[in-house]
């Protein structure tokens, strides 16, 4: 074992030091260790966990990737989709596509005796992934959809159950308006309420049969107003978009679920913001709180260091002893730091502890994500650049002489 490394863990777990100076130095050093692990495991749990729980809510409502006719523009009015150049069946064989589902949209009106609401129904068929939207249902159930005939069965979001006072089995009207033509009414049966928790979705949409939307829209019974298109995974989109583009057809584009809502887009970058701030704060700390307990020892161990020296030993291997010394001072704080930062962690995915207003965040409880990789970051980060951080502050022992170090008091 090199003369540093043995040293230091010499005096390291050294029984002199709990009764000196350095017992309160070492729990300092501890304590702010174990304090920038628990803060920043906390803020990339949650930060990540965030805007990873958002997007998987506006992708599983709407489809990760979303195509849609380029005459449709911004319209909630769906124009037909163009089948020219579409290649649905290799879109299909993608390896990271899931599923697809085909949909018309139209604006229309909700009303009874209590309130109105404008909203904008979703026309769903008979490939609608039920399973998934299930996820969001409060009570009752997804509306079956055969495409044979008129189905009548929609589900309304929480919001739009609660401004009309309706509940699962009651009926509502629903006027829609086309340009020089006669209002068109039609009475829908609720058989679910559900709640994603994107305000701009809960405040809008309803789900209900195609063949209604295609009615009113006046398109023939083949033809379609977009298709949502699910993938295994929500970060593969920015990945398999090029590749979905290119199998679309000209006339048609394609659009990401992160980018349909750009306020909420841009309130999510806003994370990456924050978590890079935050874990910088806390490595500022930790490290001077590390530089600080190197300096005080260098300054307490003055005479075994005057002791090295007269023996032989080189200001490098000295250097090395006290920054290795520092570092062993540093692993029960890191072990601690992670202790209960995960645990923190885990009781808030376990037991959703912390609840949000949703109509402010998106989510009505703090989502976490457990990423392996960032949690042995953080450790190994802080570890290896408080290990640079004391080379420079460790040069103190150079300035120090022999002689006056042993008879240093």
């Amino acid at each position: 074992m090199k003369f540093p490394l043995y040293f230091s863990r010499k005096i390291a777990f050294s029984k002199d030091n709990k009764n000196n100076l350095s017992r309160v130095i070492i729990f300092i050093g501890r304590l702010s260790v174990a304090l920038g692990i628990i803060v920043s495991l906390i803020t990339v749990a949650t930060g990540f966990g965030s805007k990873k729980a958002i997007k998987e809510r506006l992708a599983d409502f709407s489809g990760h990737i979303t195509v849609r006719s380029t005459r449709s523009n911004s319209s909630y009015n769906t124009s037909v989709l163009d089948k020219q150049g579409l290649n649905m069946t290799k879109i299909k064989e993608l390896p990271d596509v899931e599923s697809t589902q085909k949909y018309v949209t139209v604006t229309g009106i909700m009303r009874n005796e209590h309130n109105f609401a404008g909203i904008i129904f979703k026309g769903v068929g008979k490939d609608f992934d039920s399973l998934r939207f299930k996820k969001f249902l409060l009570t009752g159930t997804t509306p079956k959809v055969t495409e044979v005939g008129f189905n009548n069965d929609v589900a309304v979001s929480q919001k739009i159950a609660n401004d009309l006072h309706l509940k699962v089995n009651d009926s509502i009207v629903t006027v829609f308006l086309k340009a020089d033509q006669k209002p068109l009414y039609r009475k829908f049966k609720i058989v679910g309420i559900y709640r994603t928790d994107i305000k701009l979705i809960d405040e809008q949409f309803v789900i209900g049969g195609i063949n209604h939307a295609r009615k009113i829209q006046d398109m023939k019974p083949d033809e379609i107003g977009g298709i949502d298109i699910f993938l295994k995974n929500v970060n593969d989109i920015d990945k398999d978009f090029p590749e979905i583009e290119k199998l679309i057809g000209y006339k048609n584009y394609a659009e990401k679920a992160t980018e349909k809502f750009p306020q909420i887009t841009d309130w999510i970058s806003i994370f990456d913001t924050n978590i890079a701030l935050i874990i910088i704060i806390m490595l500022i700390v930790v490290v001077i709180n590390i530089i600080m307990v190197l300096l005080i020892l260098i300054i307490e161990r003055t005479n075994s260091i005057g002791l090295l020296k007269t023996l032989g030993a080189s200001n490098a291997q000295i250097r090395a002893t006290f920054i290795n010394y520092t570092l062993i001072i540093m692993i029960p704080g890191l072990l601690y730091g992670n202790a209960i930062g995960l645990g923190l962690i885990l009781i808030q995915k376990f037991f959703g502890v912390i609840k949000l207003n949703p109509e402010n965040y998106y989510v009505s409880t703090v989502p976490v994500d457990l990423n392996p990789i960032a949690i042995i970051s953080i450790s190994l980060g802080i570890l290896a650049i408080s290990a640079l951080a004391l080379i420079i502050p460790s040069y103190l022992i150079s300035k120090i002489s022999p002689v006056k170090a042993i008879k240093y008091n």
